[in-house]
């Protein structure tokens, strides 16, 4: 992917169901309820949810983690399969992602939403929210309006690397779209301009936060 050049293009992104509810499983009350103005920190909300890429060798499924303050993705994983191992080590990075930058990083406060798949209702991923002290909340399932933050970022993905790419050659397999995210990722989170954050990338956007801390911190 030529990451310096890429560019926004028009989505329309035809999408196929990728999650099923279990109707066994107990889930997290809708702590979000379509409230999608942005909290005023990071690690407040996050949100996640997964999507599929059709390749030579079957279909692949990428799943993400993204914080709602500053639309930064702070996990994803790609896998062949879309049991519960796919969105858990999307969060497992996501966990990563903060404590390898914020020494003191704490969870507390945190809501993570998704839509109510069966892999995000599971008793391993509801007990690894529990873990690492996060919130869960749950919308429903295949309903936009219930994650569409999420939808949005997926939606990005899609039209942006996933489709372009499909036009030109098929995708190969699950090494291809993994080189392939990790360079897209990389690009939206450090140089794409997002309108929802005055046309900050991500990671400008928390280092605005994080100056704006250090600043009030000083002055008191």
């Amino acid at each position: 992917m030529r990451v310096a050049g890429i560019q926004g293009v028009r989505r329309g992104v035809h999408h196929t169901a990728t999650t099923t509810r279990d109707q066994r499983a107990a889930r997290h009350p809708d702590l979000v309820k379509r409230a999608w103005a942005a909290p005023t920190r990071p690690d407040a909300l996050w949100v996640a949810d997964f999507t599929y890429v059709w390749t030579a060798s079957g279909f692949c499924y990428v799943s993400f983690v993204t914080d709602v303050h500053s639309r930064r993705i702070l996990g994803w994983k790609a896998s062949m399969s879309k049991t519960t191992d796919l969105v858990s080590g999307a969060l497992a990075q996501a966990l990563s992602t903060r404590q390898r930058a914020i020494s003191e990083f704490t969870s507390e406060g945190l809501i993570h939403h998704s839509d109510a798949g069966s892999q995000y209702t599971s008793l391993a991923f509801t007990e690894q929210l529990a873990e690492a002290g996060i919130a869960g909340s749950i919308g429903t399932v295949g309903d936009a309006l219930d994650n569409a933050l999420m939808e949005s970022t997926i939606g990005l993905y899609k039209s942006e690397l996933i489709v372009p790419h499909a036009h030109s050659r098929n995708w190969i397999g699950l090494r291809e779209v993994e080189r392939e995210t990790a360079e897209w990722v990389h690009w939206y989170n450090s140089v794409r301009l997002h309108s929802s954050i005055d046309y900050m990338s991500p990671i400008e956007r928390e280092m605005v936060y994080a100056t704006s801390i250090a600043q009030q911190g000083a002055v008191a």
